[in-house]
């Protein structure tokens, strides 16, 4: 009889009042590759901790290769041979790929180095990544880094992986060469769990899907006998469209004129270099880059939170007038009378403060402008129930602090508190980063209504269907550089990928 590589009975947990998972059941089986799916909430990341030694059940049972477990910590599940691929990396920047996988690891006193880059490269050639073993992390890319996580805990015996949201930040290339390591996976007898929200790639790369909603299983479905609308309905309870609309809007007057920006990063290297564009009334311009290609330094710089080194941004004022922004702080553009809102990709550390409530977290937006020692919280109040009313924003009241919130109702806070200000630009990164279909969607709407209201908006997005689908045009950054500018109707998701990956010919404006 072949046992399951996991099999689970039964899986409680809850903290406090909230039941993260009830009574979870589910089997991952050898040779396959099986995918979790579910909303924000739903217990995703909960059950994985549980299996990978982070949180210990309140009750159930977990079995692996037939035989009931105890995991009480992370290394009781890697000597049971589960190794748990986080999101965000945790990897030493000034150490090698190889002292990266070996750090931690028992052995003699003075280490192998030569022998331990021998076992890394085997590890490498067996499952098809590209990974140079002498390699620093801080001269790696996303992908080489991911790898790293990866090997890491192949090298370390895991034959059971479980990989978090594994390709969130990569090129559409990258994906698929990250799909063809995991197929070889499948191949070499290994059980695979891989979360993620990106119905396209549970269809193109798994066996089975596993589906979670608020905490409970709903159902284990063979991926070839399903289809995005199929899984998607089943996640949310109800039927749901997948369509992202694209209105066309009559106003086309420029809002935005970037010339020649460049800036450096904080650690001198430049970040980004003679950056040019402009940015309509009533259009969406999407980003595209892979991670660190100048997103973030070009949404700062815009905001007049970032140094520059040179350049022009002139705001295009309704009146014909332009202003220069340039070097100017968001309170300076604001006197101005330009009306700018940005949505930064860290929500909890640069978009609201965790620790305070919804009313407090809404009132940062406008509390200078009061008449007096006093500030008002009684409009922040009624302001603050009007978004959970609009957006639909899961939360016990306008009291509760913003860090017990899911990811999805924390963005929902957020933007909502963003486009009540009524910007005239509107600068958004990775709004959807972790949300499950249903608060995406949400998000894209709200998007197209300012969109409708003749909004320039600048969309820093990951996500390459939805940019294509989305925006009118992306820009696609590499390097600190514009690789490339393309209508995203007709442009295709492989032109925007290798436009990520390179700066030349091929980076020309359409």
């Amino acid at each position: 009889m072949t046992h399951a590589a996991i099999q689970t009975y039964g899986l409680t947990k809850s903290f406090d009042k909230v039941l993260a998972n009830d009574h979870v059941s589910f089997d991952v089986q050898r040779g396959e590759i099986l995918a979790l799916m579910g909303e924000n909430g739903s217990g995703k990341t909960t059950l994985m901790n549980m299996l990978s030694g982070i949180y210990f059940p309140d009750s159930g049972q977990i079995e692996v290769n037939g035989k009931g477990v105890s995991i009480l910590s992370p290394k009781d599940a890697f000597d049971l041979g589960i190794g748990m691929v986080h999101q965000h990396f945790k990897l030493v920047d000034v150490f090698t790929a190889t002292e990266n996988i070996v750090l931690g690891m028992k052995g003699p006193a003075f280490l192998d180095r030569k022998a331990q880059s021998r076992q890394v490269a085997e590890i490498c050639k067996r499952y098809g990544f590209s990974l140079d073993p002498n390699k620093k992390v801080y001269n790696m890319s996303v992908s080489e880094k991911q790898t790293v996580e990866i090997v890491k805990v192949l090298y370390r015996g895991a034959d059971i992986l479980i990989l978090d949201e594994p390709t969130a930040v990569l090129t559409p290339q990258e994906s698929e060469r990250l799909f063809i390591t995991l197929r070889n996976m499948k191949n070499d007898n290994k059980a695979v769990v891989i979360i993620t929200h990106k119905l396209n790639e549970v269809l193109a790369v798994s066996d089975r899907v596993h589906i979670l909603r608020k905490g409970k299983s709903i159902a284990t479905v063979i991926t070839a006998e399903t289809n995005q609308q199929e899984l998607t309905e089943m996640m949310v309870g109800r039927a749901v469209s997948l369509k992202i609309d694209r209105p066309v809007t009559q106003d086309k007057s420029t809002r935005l004129e970037v010339q020649g920006l460049n800036c450096v990063s904080t650690d001198g290297v430049k970040a980004l270099h003679d950056i040019n564009f402009t940015l309509q009334a009533g259009e969406i311009l999407g980003v595209a880059g892979i991670a660190g290609s100048g997103q973030k330094e070009l949404c700062e710089v815009l905001a007049g939170l970032y140094p520059v080194l040179g350049g022009s941004v002139r705001y295009h004022l309704e009146d014909g007038n332009q202003k220069e922004i340039i070097g100017m702080s968001p309170k300076e553009i604001n006197k101005l009378g330009i009306s700018m809102a940005f949505v930064p990709e860290d929500r909890l550390g640069m978009g609201l403060v965790p620790d305070m409530d919804m009313t407090d977290n809404v009132m940062l937006r406008h509390y200078y402008k009061g008449n007096g020692p006093f500030v008002d919280r009684k409009s922040s109040r009624k302001l603050a129930r009007s978004l959970i009313k609009r957006l639909d924003i899961n939360t016990p009241g306008t009291s509760t602090p913003i860090r017990r919130l899911s990811g999805g109702n924390v963005q929902k806070v957020l933007l909502g508190r963003e486009i009540a200000s009524h910007p005239r630009v509107l600068i958004v990164a990775y709004p959807a980063r972790g949300l499950d279909i249903n608060s995406s969607y949400t998000i894209y709407d709200l998007i197209n209504e300012q969109k409708q209201q003749g909004v320039a908006i600048l969309f820093i997005g990951e996500d390459l269907d939805v940019l294509l689908e989305l925006a009118d045009r992306v820009m696609v950054l590499c390097g600190g550089q514009v690789s490339g500018i393309v209508d995203a109707a007709a442009a295709t998701k492989e032109q925007v990928g290798l436009l990520m990956t390179q700066v030349g010919e091929s980076g020309g404006a359409i």
